[in-house]
């Protein structure tokens, strides 16, 4: 197996020996968890562009990618926070996402699709009223269903600006809802991921939010398919999971304790709606497939491993995860370069991308290991380093 010198702390390169990748078994059968990978875009690298102000995006590799997803078994969750929404991707171009995905989607039996729409077309500078908060999300849901699409109803950095009090959110949330022609997912984002949606739902305190978030959910319960929630903290999950109103699911958002959730507890589990599963793939599908054998066992073996990268990737300033993400994609080939859209490649330290590239390597994520170290030794000559 190939050794690589990696950075380390202190300035310092040190050996590092790879291992052989792991063989995950395909999943042979339906899941017993719905289970959402939401997935990230591939830039286009021969773009002339600026590319902290234009998002060019390789629409065939990001279309593929998705395919890759779906042959797995996975759903995808599209135009998401991982998709650099609001990070690089703007309204236009994930409408244009997410026309593309529902057509690759067609030629896919069984593909399960659910695209995000939020108010993120809204003059970010301007003052917004709850009235223009309203408009911004009915055009957006518009869009998309006049699409044949289904909704993920995304945070809305707008609605955190205008708000006064947990009843413009009732009242948003309310009036959006009912105008659907399916059921959606409701998605809270932590201010972890997005220090813009801080305060959501009325509350900084997220227990006082939580109350808030639950008596909306209820109240429109008929609406609602599940709730996506990324706190990063499962006893939140956990406590919003028990009390929600029956039909309605959890889509653990959680990328720190995803595992345990799923499997969930005596009183329940969550589903999956994570940007995780894009990086995990082969080991989300495989670990999936054995839970619904009923071997909880190996669905711990597989997905233990995977848990002390998907910490790294994710920690913070968490927002910065999708760099780790694609850096993910460059390493298992799924793209030829680590160009991002809005150049967000340069978001994490090389000792950063170093450690992701061991932790992924232990998890036996790396499924091509002579490919990967080819590819990592190519990023980090650009940052001056020879491995």
């Amino acid at each position: 197996m190939a050794t690589l010198r990696l950075p380390v702390a202190g300035r310092r390169l040190a050996p590092y020996t790879m291992r052989p990748a792991a063989a995950f078994p395909p999943a042979d059968g339906p899941f017993n968890r719905i289970a959402y990978a939401a997935p990230h875009v591939v830039g286009d690298p021969l773009a002339d562009c600026n590319p902290w102000l234009d998002a060019a995006v390789d629409w065939d590799r990001t279309i593929a990618y998705r395919r890759y997803l779906w042959s797995l078994g996975l759903g995808v969750a599209e135009a998401m926070d991982t998709a650099q929404r609001g990070m690089g991707l703007d309204w236009p171009r994930s409408l244009e996402l997410i026309r593309r995905s529902l057509d690759a989607a067609r030629d896919v039996p069984g593909a399960l699709l659910a695209s995000g729409v939020g108010t993120d077309h809204l003059d970010a500078g301007a003052p917004a009223t709850i009235d223009d908060v309203i408009r911004a999300y009915e055009e957006q849901c518009a869009a998309v269903e006049k699409l044949g699409g289904r909704i993920v109803l995304m945070a809305s950095r707008a609605l955190t600006r205008a708000a006064r009090s947990p009843d413009d959110y009732a009242k948003v949330y309310g009036r959006i809802l009912h105008q659907l022609k399916d059921k959606a997912i409701i998605h809270w984002l932590g201010e972890m991921f997005d220090p813009a949606l801080a305060g959501y739902w009325g509350h900084a305190d997220h227990v006082r939010a939580m109350d808030v978030a639950v008596d909306i959910i209820a109240a429109n319960a008929s609406k609602i398919d599940g709730v996506k929630i990324s706190l990063l903290d499962k006893n939140k999950e956990i406590a919003i999971r028990r009390r929600l109103p029956p039909g309605v699911r959890m889509y653990t958002g959680d990328d720190f304790n995803y595992a345990e959730l799923i499997i969930g507890d005596n009183s329940g589990h969550s589903d999956a709606l994570l940007g995780i599963f894009d990086a995990i793939a082969p080991a989300a599908a495989a670990a999936l497939g054995a839970l619904a054998r009923g071997d909880a066992k190996s669905f711990d073996a597989i997905l233990a491993p995977t848990v002390p990268l998907s910490r790294h990737i994710f920690q913070a300033p968490t927002r910065f995860y999708k760099t780790g993400v694609v850096f993910m994609a460059y390493l298992n080939g799924h793209q030829d370069h680590f160009v991002m859209v809005g150049g967000q490649e340069s978001a994490r330290s090389t000792l950063h991308l170093a450690d992701l590239f061991r932790l992924a390597d232990a998890a036996g994520l790396l499924r091509d290991p002579d490919r990967a170290a080819v590819r990592m030794r190519a990023a980090l000559a650009v940052r001056g380093i020879e491995a």
